[in-house]
């Protein structure tokens, strides 16, 4: 029985129209994202099998959707390229959103508001990426530029590379963000290093480091919170 031969009552799509997407469960807003399952299977049957599997792998049902790469995506069975893009493009659409909606309404002044703003991107990630974020004199967010990607457990990061961006956006300040691949965010001694080197550079260049947060899985570290002496 195809999704097509249900009571219209239960279908994904048409329960989206009648009640609203924030009353159907993961299963049926994945499904609806899939189009389409298999000749064998449904695409709510496939949505959940898709679910147990992540839950199994990554804890939470729709955790896959920011640890898969789109190969894992499409090496599962009734997965192709196109429903893997859609995939993509979702959980895209959803991080941009997140941002742009962090960058028009805060000026960002805690490590919890900069976590909220990049966890999305940062939080899942299977390599050290390091970010600096621009903001201007009321430390609104004007840009987010990636300048390393690492190792499992590293991120080569020069002064120069950070503040020729900062200087070439005219920044008046800069947070700095990186992610422990590990999900511990507990700064290690080479990221409390490169943190008091970039807070000397910046001062000499009349560019003010607001923070460093450190994003791990679910939680962050604030390098100001915990050494406010240092900024």
């Amino acid at each position: 029985m195809t999704i097509r031969d249900w009571p219209e009552g239960d279908k994904p799509r048409e329960r989206l129209e009648r009640l609203g997407a924030q009353y159907l469960s993961d299963a049926e807003i994945l499904a609806i994202l899939l189009g389409t399952g298999s000749s064998s299977e449904t695409a709510l049957g496939l949505a959940q099998r898709i679910l147990a599997k992540s839950e199994e792998q990554c804890g939470t049902s729709l955790g896959f959707l920011l640890r898969w790469s789109q190969d894992e995506l499409k090496g599962i069975a009734g997965v192709g390229p196109a429903k893997a893009a859609r995939l993509a493009a979702a959980v895209e659409i959803g991080r941009r959103l997140s941002q742009q909606g962090m960058e028009k309404r805060f000026s960002v002044t805690r490590g919890k508001e900069v976590f909220e703003y990049i966890r999305l991107e940062a939080e899942n990630l299977d390599r050290e990426h390091f970010w600096i974020l621009t903001l201007n004199s009321r430390n609104q967010i004007t840009g987010k530029d990636l300048v390393s990607v690492g190792s499992l457990d590293a991120a080569i990061v020069h002064p120069r590379e950070i503040f020729k961006c900062c200087i070439k956006k005219s920044a008046a300040a800069i947070i700095l963000v990186h992610n422990h691949p590990s999900g511990d965010p507990e700064p290690s001694d080479d990221d409390m290093d490169i943190t008091r080197r970039l807070i000397e550079a910046g001062k000499l260049l009349g560019i003010h480091v607001l923070d460093h947060v450190v994003v791990g899985r679910g939680k962050y570290h604030s390098m100001r919170e915990s050494c406010p002496g240092w900024f």
